[in-house]
């Protein structure tokens, strides 16, 4: 459920693509961009983020649904999203990426409410991860634990903005990006990271 994500989509998967081809394992962490308020959106908050969307859709060309997008009442909490990835992370990791990208068009292209646990039980099985074992499994303490550690490590490396990609080689932390980029930019910058963490 974020707008910048959304737009870099295309290239988070080129990307993904590119260090799967060189047997690089990858982990998805998510960020918990808006959480915890509880508040339906004032209608100024609305509009600035609206702004925001047709930005990311001018920049990047992804689609956007802007008519009633974000009705009155909607409450912009990010944590049951993150929390359905979590999930889906722990019961079949290799779905993860795909729920997150089902997610994002849902909720961008489609104009679906992904804060409701049942959209995101219909878009997980979708996503081949068992419906009613992610059902099961999305309300348990231990999904609301590891949602909220992924946001702590995220806060303690302090990652405010997203998308953010970081590389690790030997327990150090490389950052590939902190924010949009396209991909004819990252994808040389990653190749050379692939190249020497190759020679190591």
């Amino acid at each position: 459920m974020c707008s910048w994500c959304w737009g870099f989509a295309p290239v988070a998967k080129a990307l993904v693509e590119q260090a799967q081809a060189a047997g690089v394992e990858l982990h998805l962490v998510v960020g918990g961009l808006r959480t915890g308020s509880g508040a339906a959106l004032e209608p100024t908050t609305r509009r600035y983020i609206l702004e925001h969307w047709h930005a990311v859709a001018e920049a990047t060309g992804q689609p956007f649904r802007f008519e009633g997008a974000l009705p009155d009442g909607f409450v912009y909490d990010t944590e049951p999203a993150c929390r359905a990835i979590v999930t889906a992370r722990s019961l079949a990791p290799d779905c993860a990426w795909t729920l997150l990208g089902l997610i994002q068009h849902a909720f961008y292209a489609e104009g679906r409410d992904v804060t409701h646990a049942s959209v995101l039980v219909e878009l997980a099985e979708r996503a081949g991860v068992p419906r009613i074992e992610f059902a099961e499994a999305f309300d348990r303490a231990e999904q609301h634990a590891a949602t909220a550690a992924d946001f702590s490590w995220v806060q303690d490396l302090g990652i405010a903005g997203f998308p953010t990609l970081l590389a690790e080689r030997n327990g150090q932390l490389a950052l590939l990006t902190n924010g949009y980029q396209p991909l004819g930019e990252l994808s040389p910058l990653l190749g050379r990271w692939l190249e020497r963490a190759a020679c190591v």
